[in-house]
């Protein structure tokens, strides 16, 4: 396959899954706003949001103040926010009919009627009118368009790109929501352990990876930060935790392997191993946010050789094309 070719699959695949994990976190963010809490309780869950992306310092350069309906439109619809809903399903759609050939006619078209669908959404004003009703819209689009991939493609290499992005994206996301969410709890105002605050917070991280019921079914107990961050770190099972993410991304490496992707596989391979053999003890004893910014460090680097072996050079000094550049500078 074409290096450009693999190129805009992977990057189809990462915005579409950027735009739902963007949903799913402010979907979240909002029913959390619904709650008792403080001013600055409130503020400071917005401003979570905003780390996890990096998006802080482009918001404060574009909004005089940090409120829900300003973080809603920086996240859902600015055109100069490279990361928003809107412009990561633009994206995906471009990427998109760039290899339209290479696709099935449902997949394209479930991207092409997702772009159109968004543009009437935008104008009529939907983010701000019915924000729960436009992440849900998001979500749903990018499910369908999951599934029409996996029910009418073949499985071939270009498969293998469009799951390997999904893999890839999903796995940084994760990462970030739960390394933001522990850091924001140490320093949040709930009340007692086992109080109110903490079980809803905790219980909206789990429903911002739709790990809410896995969790209830896995554990069958109380909810507790422990347990939560074992659960989407170390659960092969689950479809968001760091390692399914791994087993999907080493498992598709395996697919795809040229003459000059062995050392690509051999660093998934190991970072895999290490989710594989790991315990949360020994994670927590590191530290969650230590561990996280080397994994994610780790995911930066994969996404680079990956980029190297397979897709578009990203040579300095050269004009990049859409496909090749991350939202928000991650690879």
């Amino acid at each position: 396959m074409l290096s450009r070719t693999a190129d805009h699959l992977f990057w189809m695949a990462r915005y579409t899954e950027r735009a739902e994990n963007t949903a799913r976190m402010l979907d979240v963010r909002v029913q959390n706003a619904l709650l008792p809490q403080s001013a600055l309780a409130a503020e400071q869950g917005w401003r979570a949001l905003l780390g996890i992306s990096e998006l802080e310092p482009a918001f404060n350069a574009k909004y005089p103040a940090l409120t829900q309906n300003n973080v809603i439109d920086f996240m859902a619809r600015n055109p100069d926010n490279p990361s928003s809903i809107a412009n990561c399903l633009t994206a995906a759609r471009e990427n998109a009919r760039a290899v339209r050939g290479t696709l099935t006619t449902e997949v394209w078209e479930t991207e092409n009627a997702t772009w159109i669908e968004l543009q009437q959404h935008l104008k009529g004003k939907l983010p701000e009118n019915s924000p729960g009703k436009f992440f849900e819209w998001v979500k749903h689009r990018s499910h369908l368009s999951r599934g029409v991939t996996l029910g009418t493609m073949l499985q071939d290499d270009a498969f293998s790109f469009i799951r390997l992005g999904t893999f890839l994206e999903r796995a940084d996301n994760t990462a970030r929501i739960l390394d933001v969410k522990f850091l924001a709890a140490q320093g949040s105002d709930a009340d007692e352990p086992g109080g109110q605050p903490e079980f809803y917070y905790w219980a909206a991280l789990l429903r911002s990876v739709s790990a809410f019921e896995i969790y209830r079914k896995v554990y069958r107990d109380v909810i507790t930060p422990v347990r939560v961050a074992e659960l989407l770190i170390l659960h092969p099972k689950l479809p968001r935790s760091l390692m399914a993410c791994m087993d999907g991304v080493v498992a598709t490496l395996e697919d795809i392997r040229n003459d000059i992707s062995a050392d690509t596989e051999r660093f998934a391979g190991k970072l895999r191993a290490e989710l594989q053999f790991a315990r949360i003890e020994d994670i927590l004893e590191e530290g969650l946010h230590s561990y996280l910014t080397r994994f994610l460090e780790c995911i930066n680097e994969l996404g680079g050789r990956i980029s190297s072996d397979f897709l578009v050079p990203m040579a300095g000094g050269q004009e990049q094309s859409q496909s090749q550049t991350a939202p928000d500078g991650r690879s």
